[in-house]
């Protein structure tokens, strides 16, 4: 058994000498190529952004080449030498599959880069980033799909069949499409999404009930971040179905209200002079919108409302519980009589 081992190995010695040297010294121009191009170039630059993206699947292609190149000029009767060539043309591909996934999502994130959010611009720059990642994440899905098809047909068996599939791709695309319709309907609403922008990323939304900000859109869901930093992740099917809330479409401006409740004989200017004095001291106000109203009434008490406004809901949030709390302390200082309360007349009871 040894020496049929012996016997098989032995033409395989130089060949094989011949492909190790090759693949190492493939690899070490290739990073010493990538050393150089690191020293030269920033880390901003658009090539050093591809390069650290898919430096180890460039580095796997390359070395791959290399014994590639190194097999097919090996003679043709070495023993199992067609499995081996088999092996490395499916490596190859797979390889190329993991670096065309690394490039493209380098891609988006050179996009990003060069669009940055600059003052008074970051509408554009959210809706770049957001349509970036939806078309980013779905040529990613189609790579992957077309490497996986070429990964297959380097297999004799798998190309014999190519006419048999052929004939029944119409019967096989109907069930694979129904089986997969939950995954092919979040795919067309993030195209849909990419397109009609409803919302970007750092986008302000009020969404089953809850005010989040937009943290991360992929090809099939989107991740949300509540205020208390919880994080929903919801079908991106549902945002094309279900209506929601965008606070930050047109810009991040919001208007916010304060409602109290204060007794009848409680003098409204005396409120409306504290609650522009409040806003006065405070740096969450944008200067834009006071106003102070009875907006409802009923046997006990009034309401008043205090409308402010700030330059974005974390502000405006600030803001409101800023004044709710001033506003309350000054009535209790200065009114406390004014304070909602029940009115009853005493009866004597004349049968006591």
């Amino acid at each position: 058994m040894l020496e049929t081992l012996e016997t098989g190995l032995k033409p395989w010695l130089w060949p094989g000498l011949s492909a190790i040297f090759a693949v190492v010294a493939t690899y070490v121009v290739y990073r010493l190529a990538l050393a150089l191009v690191r020293h030269f170039f920033s880390s901003r630059t658009v090539l050093r952004l591809f390069l650290d993206a898919a430096d180890r699947a460039l580095g796997l292609v390359v070395s791959l080449l290399a014994l590639s190149g190194a097999l097919k000029a090996a003679p043709d009767d070495l023993p199992l030498i067609e499995n081996v060539q088999q092996i490395t043309t499916l490596l190859l591909v797979l390889a190329m599959t993991w670096a065309s996934v690394r490039l493209t999502s380098a891609i988006g994130e050179v996009i990003v880069a060069l669009n940055p959010v600059l003052e008074g611009q970051w509408k554009r720059a959210r809706k770049v980033e957001t349509q970036t990642r939806f078309l980013v994440r779905a040529l990613n899905i189609l790579i992957v799909i077309i490497g996986f098809g070429a990964a297959l047909m380097t297999f004799d068996s798998v190309q014999h069949m190519g006419a048999s599939l052929l004939a029944s791709a119409g019967v096989g695309g109907l069930i694979l499409g129904f089986a997969a319709r939950p995954v092919l309907s979040n795919l067309l609403a993030g195209m849909q999404i990419a397109l009609t922008q409803p919302f970007r990323i750092d986008d302000v939304i009020h969404v089953q009930g809850e005010w989040c900000w937009v943290e991360e859109v992929t090809a099939t869901y989107v991740v949300v971040r509540v205020w208390d930093l919880r994080r929903l992740v919801i079908p991106l099917q549902w945002f094309i179905e279900n209506p929601f809330q965008n606070w930050s479409r047109n810009s991040s401006d919001l208007l916010g209200t304060v409602f109290i409740w204060v007794d009848y004989t409680m003098p409204v200017e005396a409120l409306r002079q504290e609650f522009r004095r409040l806003l006065a001291h405070s740096n969450l106000w944008d200067g834009k919108v006071a106003t102070v109203q009875v907006t409802d009434t009923s046997d006990q008490a009034m309401q008043v409302r205090f409308l402010m406004s700030a330059s974005d809901s974390s502000r405006n949030w600030d803001l409101r519980c800023a004044v709710r709390e001033g506003l309350v302390t000054f009535i209790q200082e200065n009114y406390p009589a004014q304070l909602p309360r029940l009115r009853a007349r005493l009866v004597d009871d004349p049968e006591a």
